[in-house]
């Protein structure tokens, strides 16, 4: 879909009294809304950002007086290639865009996964976000975890949605179908890094972050829970490690699953369902977070996909058979 649209960025601020005595770099992130520090740093130092027409160093100390130009290009942040890639779009405007993904979509290009991800679909229909780190894309689901993600689509809303999930205020609920019958909800509140001794897990850990999933019962089946998993954290597989680490692995979870699980006497059509569910049964279903720009409250919800609707259907029909 063509080139990307290069950003091009024109502001002037006046340096108020309250401000007098900060470093230029310190003036400008407070000054210039939305826009990083780091980014601002650079532009100061090649003559983007000027201070009374005159170039300065990031360090130097302002009088509170002063008038700070910004004229500057953003550079393309993403070199990989954009792609016809069929993505469902929930919400778009200039500043943000929220998807529904699809399980065996990789988020990321990465080893074994140069093409065909979601930051090439992204790049095909909204070429400016070459202008962003990561493509705007401020955090991930796993590739076969569906559901809703929400990217920046400009350099204002990037600072901002990155600051909320750093802060932990963006809302983030996930459906998840276990094994076992929960009793009640509760709280996992266990520190997760990477297994020990199989690099390619994740493992609770004495010394790993600190990551911390809320969880509640939706429904319950004869061996199996529909969960509500609310995410405080954003630990890699946290969810995942979560669940198997209060020994109710997620349904098709082939890393920490465990072994499949059918309930005695289940129909043809539930084993055949189980046996062939190849995927963690797991669902971004809400998302809430403040707009970086008109900071109006968001809340986008995704139903079930198809494959974990007809497995929940499955159960229930099992539970009151």
């Amino acid at each position: 879909m063509g080139q990307p649209i290069q950003e091009k960025i024109q502001q002037q601020v006046e340096v108020s009294e309250a401000q007098a005595g900060m470093r230029v770099d310190q003036a400008a992130a407070e000054l210039f809304s939305g826009l990083s520090r780091s980014r601002l740093q650079e532009w100061i130092k090649t003559g983007e950002l000027t201070v009374n027409g005159q170039k300065v160093k990031p360090k130097e100390r302002l009088l509170g007086t002063e008038t700070l130009v910004l004229d500057a290009v953003v550079e393309v942040q993403v070199e990989d290639a954009p792609e016809a890639i069929e993505l469902e779009i929930i919400y778009a405007d200039e500043h943000l865009v929220v998807i529904n993904k699809p399980a065996g979509l990789v988020v990321h290009p990465a080893a074994g996964h140069h093409q065909g991800t979601l930051l090439n679909g992204l790049l095909h229909q909204f070429p400016q976000l070459a202008n962003l780190p990561r493509a705007g894309i401020v955090h991930r689901l796993d590739k076969d975890t569906t559901g809703l993600m929400v990217v920046a689509a400009s350099l204002a809303a990037h600072a901002g949605l990155v600051e909320q999930f750093q802060e932990r205020s963006v809302e983030r609920f996930y459906a998840a179908i276990v094994y076992g019958v929960m009793t009640g909800g509760g709280c996992v509140d266990a520190p997760i890094d990477r297994h020990p001794h199989d690099r390619k897990r994740q493992a609770v850990v004495d010394t790993g972050k600190e990551a911390v999933t809320h969880y509640r019962v939706q429904e319950r089946f004869r061996g199996h829970t529909l969960v509500q998993a609310q995410l405080e954290t954003g630990r890699t597989h946290q969810i995942r490690v979560h669940m198997h680490h209060i020994r109710y692995p997620l349904v098709g979870d082939g890393v920490y699953g465990g072994r499949l699980r059918l309930p005695a006497g289940a129909s043809p059509a539930l084993r055949e369902a189980l046996q062939g569910f190849k995927r963690q049964a797991l669902h971004a279903q809400r998302l809430g977070f403040i707009h970086p720009v008109t900071q109006e409250f968001m809340e986008f919800e995704a139903p079930l996909p198809a494959d974990m609707e007809q497995l929940v259907s499955l159960l229930k029909e099992d539970a009151q058979a």
